[in-house]
């Protein structure tokens, strides 16, 4: 439909030109005079040019998007590059390129600067540079790239939609946390450690760079100097220590410092050599197995990318549905920014199956606990559920001084 509306338009736009030039020719005929005359010859070379324009086609048009790169992180800048190419140098009075992009970069601050009003003359070849700035998290895709041109009366306008397809993935925004386990599973029972995690040190299996924890008579010194770098032994471990986490996707203003926490924390804990599984609450249910390694990493990295907050069931009927939870031998991690009776009632009851859970309570940077948020917190104490108060910004925080509640 739109396509014979444009064709319609065109046509109509053409015949208002012929009229135009009939017009002023007739004027200048029957009129006489210099006036009419000159008035004739202005305005033929800019019916002439529109008239040629009208027969101009844009499938002449090459383009091509060039992205700095196809992954960032949430916040971070990207400079994209659109360069247009055309074989015949027919003269442009003007170009407009318009980029197309997915709803979200377009309706976010920055989505307005990828329209360029362009003067390109004789030129064949065009490049131009536009800044998205604090990329929203998501993933992304471009489509098309729009061209428009056309004469300086307005008459005549040409548009073309060319494809160009792109795709950028945007991972959460995370902050550097050193991770200490809050509790640590033994083949027998469970006790709690200050430890990194607790190994064999009597069983060296291999080097590693040195990490933030790691003990000094752990420094093997002969890799040190011929690597110019300092490593330290790795042992094996003794015991497992898994963590999975739940979080909380229900709507809420606080939900992408949820993400960006989560991201953090699980970062955190495979840097440190441990598992993490994952279960997430969105509109569609999904669940990560207990893994390790930088696979796991990229894979809940993506996900959490795409995730939305657009949960209908409250964390606490989660946790009470998923049943599997009472069988994990991990330690189990809550992540809301909702603190509510009803959660602390059913944490408490898998605390007492499982052993040891944590509720991580996301607030503003600013923002100060309620009182009620206080009393829920005293009351999960005592349910054998602890509750650590993490603001936004202030992630590095999470673990100083854990051990004192």
């Amino acid at each position: 439909m739109n396509l014979v509306f444009n064709t319609l338009k065109g046509v109509w736009k053409l015949i208002i030109l012929f009229v135009l030039i009939l017009l002023t020719f007739s004027y200048a005929m029957f009129q006489g005079g210099f006036v009419s005359w000159f008035l004739f010859y202005s305005f033929l070379p800019f019916a002439l040019y529109a008239l040629a324009l009208s027969f101009y086609s844009l499938n002449d048009f090459q383009v091509e998007r060039v992205l700095p790169k196809t992954e960032f992180n949430a916040g971070e800048n990207a400079v994209i590059t659109l360069k247009i190419r055309r074989k015949a140098a027919v003269p442009l009075l003007y170009l407009v390129i318009e980029d197309g992009m997915s709803e979200q970069l377009l309706y976010s601050k920055q989505g307005k600067r990828a329209k360029r009003f362009l003067f390109p003359g004789f030129q064949k070849e065009i490049s131009v540079q536009y800044q998205i700035d604090s990329l929203p998290r998501g993933e992304h895709f471009f489509t098309s790239i729009r061209i428009i041109t056309g004469d300086s009366l307005g008459l005549i306008e040409k548009e073309k939609q060319v494809r160009a397809e792109n795709r950028m993935i945007v991972y959460p925004a995370y902050e550097e946390i050193i991770y200490k386990p809050l509790a640590h599973h033994y083949d027998q029972g469970m006790t709690a450690s200050k430890e990194r995690v607790q190994r064999d040190t009597s069983m060296a299996i291999g080097i590693r760079e040195y990490q933030p924890g790691d003990r000094y008579s752990w420094i093997n010194w002969k890799a040190t100097a011929k690597r110019n770098d300092i490593m330290t032994k790795e042992f094996e471990q003794r015991q497992s220590h898994d963590v999975f986490i739940l979080m909380d996707c229900e709507p809420d203003s606080r939900f992408e410092a949820v993400v960006s926490f989560t991201a953090s924390i699980i970062r955190a804990i495979l840097r440190k050599g441990a598992q993490v599984g994952f279960l997430s609450t969105a509109a569609e249910r999904t669940n990560f197995q207990v893994k390790g390694g930088e696979a796991q990493q990229l894979q809940l990295f993506y996900h959490l990318a795409k995730i939305k907050g657009d949960s209908s069931v409250p964390l606490d009927r989660v946790l009470e549905a998923e049943s599997f939870l009472l069988q994990q031998n991990s330690q189990l991690m809550l992540v809301t920014s909702k603190l509510s009776k009803a959660l602390i009632e059913k944490a408490g009851f898998v605390a007492s199956k499982n052993g040891s859970i944590t509720v991580f309570l996301i607030k503003d940077m600013l923002e100060s606990p309620l009182q009620e948020e206080i009393a829920l917190k005293a009351s999960a104490n005592s349910r054998g559920v602890r509750v650590i108060m993490v603001h936004n910004g202030q992630f590095s925080d999470v673990f100083t001084g854990v051990s004192k509640g």
